[in-house]
């Protein structure tokens, strides 16, 4: 079985049914993992795959006039988070100008029926889709009277008096919260991707970085930070990173550069992951090149002093 899907069009996925939830699925918190659970439990019970159905870009990316709203992950890493999490297959469905038009109940024929054979679909709280939003849980029971499927909603996922949602976590990173984030998500908040050629100016400066892009979308942080690199060695690798634009170099797209504390090699192209511990400052526009290395020689010796002393808290409670 192909793991992804992108579109609506095409022959049956799933010929002896399936069971699917649907979601945005940006940033994978504990809502987002109860309603995959969930679903992977029913799936397993009926013996048919787990279908996670989602969309991108965002619909709310997708209807932004001017600046986008903030992402939590990228496609490939909502992905594998999805199939981590136990789905069987997911469709990543392209939310275009057809798609706005298409109505719920020709979303519910035409990908829940013919394509996955849905035996049950689960959604979270407060889910709308198809055109101008009509379609809700109701419209899902009733069409799946009609097609002979059964549709229901988990409950919501509260936590620290309030519900858990991407919108929630979003605040708390802009606020460099991360024990909140942590806590909402289920696990640190992290960036992953593959490290791209940049302009290699670290280098030249005393700070060669491992660049990864954002593909085009708005990131939900920004500044300096005290993070750890994952995929590089057998244990998380401390470093310090900037996450911006680069405005004293004129930059213009949103880039992660991660500066590896003692780090000696080659990680073009490979796959790592970094993580955010703790929130140094914002990005600044810089009068010249030795203030900005200036600074950054105080933001290496900030993050090296945070990431150790934290190692130390975790030893110590061993």
């Amino acid at each position: 079985m192909n793991r992804l899907f992108r579109d609506v069009e095409g022959g049956p996925l799933c010929p002896d049914g399936s069971v699917a939830c649907i979601g945005a699925f940006d940033g994978l918190h504990l809502g987002h993992r109860a309603l995959l659970r969930h679903a992977v439990g029913r799936a397993r019970a009926l013996g048919v795959p787990m279908v996670a159905l989602s969309f991108e870009p965002l619909p709310r990316e997708f209807f932004a006039r001017g600046e986008p709203p903030p992402r939590l992950q990228l496609p490939r890493a909502r992905f594998e988070g999805m199939r981590a999490l136990g789905a069987d297959l997911v469709g990543l469905l392209r939310f275009n100008d057809r798609m706005t038009q298409m109505s719920a109940e020709e979303f519910v024929r035409r990908v829940l029926v013919d394509r996955l054979a849905v035996r049950e679909v689960h959604v979270g709280p407060d889910f709308r889709f198809g055109h101008r939003r009509a379609g809700d849980l109701a419209t899902l029971q009733r069409e799946g009277a009609a097609h002979g499927f059964t549709a229901g909603a988990i409950a919501t996922v509260d936590l620290d008096g309030g519900r858990v949602s991407s919108t929630r976590i979003r605040a708390a990173l802009q606020a460099g919260d991360f024990d909140t984030a942590t806590r909402l998500l289920g696990a640190p908040y992290a960036i992953s991707g593959r490290v791209v050629h940049g302009r290699q100016l670290g280098r030249t400066l005393g700070y060669p970085t491992a660049n990864l892009r954002f593909d085009g979308k708005r990131p939900a942080l920004s500044g300096v930070y005290a993070t750890r690199v994952h995929g590089v060695g057998d244990a998380p690798w401390p470093s310090v990173s900037s996450f911006g634009t680069r405005p004293t170099v004129g930059g213009v797209e949103p880039l992660l550069e991660a500066h590896l504390f003692d780090f000696d090699g080659d990680l073009y192209g490979r796959r790592i992951e970094v993580e955010f511990v703790a929130r140094l400052r914002d990005e600044e526009k810089f009068p010249d090149l030795p203030a900005l290395v200036a600074q950054m020689d105080r933001d290496a010796r900030q993050a090296r002093d945070i990431l150790g002393a934290e190692q130390a808290c975790t030893v110590h409670a061993r």
